[in-house]
């Protein structure tokens, strides 16, 4: 659904949204509603209050709701079932073990970050984190202490690559609205990623782990599994660490067709419609990469676990306790969808792009005014770069790759209860509302603020190149 010309003016519909995020923190947190109930409720609340018309209100929550559940329902769906095939049959312990016998266990959750950020060059963040679930709880099992030392290294380090780093759709996008190089914005794009994860995101997970004791969740995996197979019997011998591996790769690889090619469609350095990039495209399009590689997996591992019957009962079991992560995901997408239907960000915008800002804060300023109104990271992307793509014409290479950093920087900071990922991340490593928000809001935040940060250091040093 289009967004609506906004009904009021900025400062209402501001106070709305305001109004419309509070009520939805009090009725979560305070009244303990349903989360989802709750999110539906402000949902249609909101569409009223705003102006959407009448008729269209019912439109206006199912857009928002289906667009979420088409990305991440499928995602979910399959990123579980692999992930609790690969922990029955002691796959994702042999990684687990594989990894601290090289990397230590004090070192552990950098391990888990550096690993999440291999993967994350070609893979969604929330493709990524379903992926590496079953990697992250294991460790955490076998160490103890608060998840969050495990989870927010490996879950930040895919939101820096999804943010900043080509070729995913974010940067990608704001690249070519602005007519930036995707090759310099990969150079440049990597290392600021990594010194923003290490700085904003490893180094304040330490601090985070230490204050919040999260437990290790037994919601999507149960508990750990010491012997036995999920019928019951002796398990089998576990599988060889290069089969585990490989069986990592294939989403990897898959995915990696699908997103390097786009980029090179996009950019006219192929041809587009070419039936031999079409079906690269198909195979790498997330949900069909999950679906081959959760057969790969029934293949090669389902058969240490018995019957395909047997298999298929671990399946069928894996699938039970996300249905009300699902829902909640779905109705954060209905929430954001809401606001930026209303045309929220829209009157933000044009608001804040007028105010004579130097153009590096404007882009962060921007994008982040947009986050925080509607939620969507890839929404206050490539809106913000359209809204100052004049004022960036006739910028070198370098200083467009710059204001691209900042844009996603600002997209990054202060996820919250209309994000998606928000509900995503809070469901995944069983915290409430409101420590979600005092952790992963806040490592979002520190992780934008540093790539900012990097891009105004860098912005005067490239003047003189």
């Amino acid at each position: 659904m289009e967004n609506l010309a906004p009904a009021y003016s900025t400062p209402v519909l501001l106070l709305i949204a305001a109004a419309a995020v509070g009520l939805l923190l009090l009725l979560v947190m305070k009244v303990r509603l349903h989360a989802f109930i709750a999110l539906v409720l402000v949902s249609l609340l909101t569409a009223l209050a705003a102006g959407i018309p009448v008729a269209q209100v019912p439109a206006a929550l199912l857009a928002g709701f289906g667009t979420t559940l088409g990305s991440v329902a499928l995602l979910v769906g399959f990123g579980v079932m692999l992930g609790r095939l690969l922990e029955v049959t002691g796959g994702a312990q042999v990684l687990a073990d594989s990894l601290i016998n090289r990397f230590g266990e004090a070192r552990a959750p950098f391990a888990l970050g550096v690993a999440a950020l291999i993967f994350g060059f070609p893979i969604f963040f929330d493709a990524g984190l379903v992926v590496f679930l079953p990697i992250i709880l294991t460790v955490a099992r076998r160490f103890g202490g608060s998840v969050l030392y495990y989870a927010l290294p490996a879950a930040g380090a895919f939101a820096a690559m999804h943010a900043i780093v080509p070729p995913h759709p974010g940067p990608v996008a704001a690249g070519t609205a602005l007519g930036a190089d995707i090759g310099v914005i990969l150079l440049i794009g990597v290392p600021v990623a990594v010194i923003s994860w290490y700085v904003g995101v490893y180094l304040v997970s330490r601090f985070l782990g230490a204050r919040f004791d999260v437990p290790v969740p037994d919601l999507l995996f149960g508990e750990v599994n010491g012997g036995e197979d999920a019928t019951g019997r002796p398990a089998a011998t576990p599988p060889a660490f290069a089969t585990v591996l490989g069986l990592l790769l294939v989403p990897l690889i898959l995915i990696s067709f699908n997103t390097v090619l786009t980029t090179l469609v996009t950019n006219g350095a192929i041809a587009e419609g070419q039936l031999w990039v079409e079906i690269l495209q198909l195979l790498g399009n997330t949900p069909v990469a999950l679906l081959i590689s959760l057969l790969v997996a029934i293949a090669v591992l389902g058969r240490r676990n018995g019957t395909l019957s047997d298999t298929m009962d671990v399946l069928d079991k894996a699938l039970g306790p996300i249905c009300s992560i699902i829902l909640i995901t779905g109705a954060g997408g209905m929430f954001g969808g809401v606001l930026r239907t209303s045309g929220i960000g829209d009157a933000l915008t044009s608001s804040l792009s007028g105010l004579g800002l130097p153009l590096l804060l404007q882009a962060f300023l921007i994008a982040t005014a947009l986050r925080v109104a509607q939620g969507s990271a890839t929404v206050a992307l490539t809106t913000t770069a359209g809204l100052i793509a004049t004022q960036a014409a006739g910028l070198d290479n370098v200083h467009l790759t710059l204001l691209v950093v900042a844009i996603a920087a600002g997209s990054t900071v202060l996820s919250h209860v209309n994000d998606s990922g928000f509900w995503l991340v809070s469901r995944f490593f069983g915290m409430d509302e409101k420590t979600t928000l005092k952790t992963w809001t806040v490592m979002e935040t520190t992780l934008g603020v540093s790539a900012f940060a990097l891009a105004a250091i860098l912005w005067p040093v490239a003047g003189l190149l």
